[in-house]
């Protein structure tokens, strides 16, 4: 039996929303697995969130670059904001996403790639950059879409400079049609993820183990209604639709008009454009997102100090 600490009640106190006594008796029924202790509190009701994202901490910047038919969005992280604004820190960014147009996703094999006009690796870049600067950084990770056909639209939400900021999005549109109109079709379906958060492109791609455990949830809270198994298996289905619509790209509420579908918004503009057109991917960087930053008690910090 897994020991249950005050921290651990804590955390998931905070990541539920959940009374103190009644996370302290779910992480008893699931031996401390916290995971698995938010699906306890949501299936008896307890709890206030279905999940809590990953606490956006780390500092840096995300960039993107476009090539031809082809964009690399990249994440830089830093110690302090302070730094994400040093001219060197954004163009050593910016030069990182250029060079991703041709690595791809791997990261290493960025880290080893050559940079641009120095005679060295990316990854000798930025060791040069921390003994510059003196704060530590790290290039956290890379991805890329192209398109056969098409354009690869970008958005950078909160921009510092061009293709620099907090949240970096690409959109991959495959059709023959006009390309400058492609390219605002595709920012605006850009916009709309920034905002929305979407976790696939459509159901198919929908995470299995994902489904499951909301599957799973879904039908203990249709239980509780008392009805009979196979009122509860509509009941469930008809909250799976409520679901995909929340985490599928294609099956999200465009937030621009508020009413549409996203597929219908990309269905409909083929008239405009010219040809059909085809979503066929996006990728989402967000600053720091799922990485857990140290929460520093500055008034803890001085009285160390004076006293030292």
């Amino acid at each position: 039996m897994a020991q249950i600490t005050a921290a651990l009640v804590k955390d998931l106190r905070e990541k539920s929303g959940a009374g103190m006594m009644d996370c302290k008796k779910a992480l008893s029924e699931v031996d401390g697995d916290i995971e698995a202790a938010m699906d306890w509190l949501r299936k008896k009701g307890l709890s206030a969130a279905a999940k809590k994202a990953g606490r956006v901490a780390a500092e840096g910047l995300v960039a993107v670059a476009q090539g031809d038919k082809v964009a690399a969005a990249v994440e830089v992280n830093s110690e302090t904001d302070f730094v994400a604004r040093n001219d060197k820190f954004q163009g050593f960014a910016a030069a990182a996403a250029s060079v991703a147009l041709g690595t791809g996703t791997d990261i290493e094999a960025l880290k080893a790639a050559a940079y641009p006009g120095a005679g060295h690796s990316v990854q000798d870049e930025l060791t040069s950059l921390i003994a510059t600067i003196g704060e530590n950084m790290d290039l956290r990770r890379a991805a890329t879409l192209s398109v056969k056909e098409g354009v690869v639209a970008k958005y950078v939400h909160n921009a510092v400079a061009d293709g620099l900021g907090k949240i970096a999005v690409l959109v991959a549109l495959e059709s023959t049609g006009d390309k400058a109109k492609l390219e605002e079709l595709g920012r605006q379906i850009a916009m709309h993820i920034a905002a929305a958060r979407p976790e696939a492109l459509n159901i198919a791609d929908v995470d299995a183990s994902a489904l499951d455990r909301e599957r799973d949830v879904l039908s203990e809270q249709a239980r509780a209604s008392g009805k009979p198994e196979e009122i509860i298996a509509k009941m469930v289905e008809g909250r799976l639709r409520k679901y995909y619509e929340e985490v599928v790209l294609l099956e999200q509420v465009y937030v621009i008009d508020g009413e549409s579908k996203v597929k219908q918004v990309v269905e409909a503009a083929a008239k405009a454009i010219g040809a059909p057109v085809a979503l066929t991917g996006f990728v989402r960087f967000q600053l720091g997102e799922g990485i857990e930053k140290k929460e520093e008690d500055f008034a803890a910090e001085v009285a160390a100090t004076l006293k030292g």
